[in-house]
């Protein structure tokens, strides 16, 4: 009896545990509006475009993959290494930073409020930070062409290329 109960618990806490890791991380291929996810992935290669979604978590940008988040709230990140070009706009949140390296063709800061760093490395392309409200940094080194903007309120420092913007 006791080895049942005990078989019983152990089946229902992994059925449990399975539901909750199905439920972590939304895969976007196209547009998402007005809804609630856990994390998202933009995956390899695809195209995402996010408007008046909730992010509880991390938004990750995958190699060669293009991301454009308008009115967005997001509690975690916004991460990208390798992607084509992560836009985030029109009143935007994010709660953590903005983490953009070695985009092929930039992005761009605009119209958003972010609790965190902003931060562009190594990208190619254009890239624009402008009229945004950043909590942390603002950082950006080795980028071409430089970054373009102005008009942001920075609580901690602005650097290297973006020390004007």
């Amino acid at each position: 009896m006791r080895t049942t109960i005990v078989l019983v618990i152990a089946f229902l806490a992994a059925g449990a545990f399975a539901a909750s890791a199905a439920a972590e991380e939304r895969i976007c291929r196209g547009t998402i509006r007005a809804a609630t996810v856990d994390n998202l992935k933009v995956p390899d290669g695809a195209s995402c475009t996010l408007r008046r979604t909730r992010v509880k978590g991390t938004i990750k940008v995958g190699t060669g993959s293009r991301l454009v988040a308008n009115r967005v709230r997001v509690v975690g990140n916004v991460q990208a290494e390798g992607s084509r070009r992560v836009v985030v706009r029109r009143g935007s949140r994010v709660g953590g930073s903005i983490q953009v390296v070695d985009a092929r063709r930039g992005g761009a800061v605009r119209g958003s409020r972010i609790t965190g760093d902003v931060q562009f490395f190594e990208n190619r392309g254009r890239i624009v930070i402008r009229r945004n409200r950043i909590n942390g940094n603002l950082q950006c080194k080795e980028n071409n062409p430089r970054p373009i903007g102005g008009r942001n309120r920075v609580g901690g420092n602005k650097e290297d290329q973006c020390r004007r913007l």
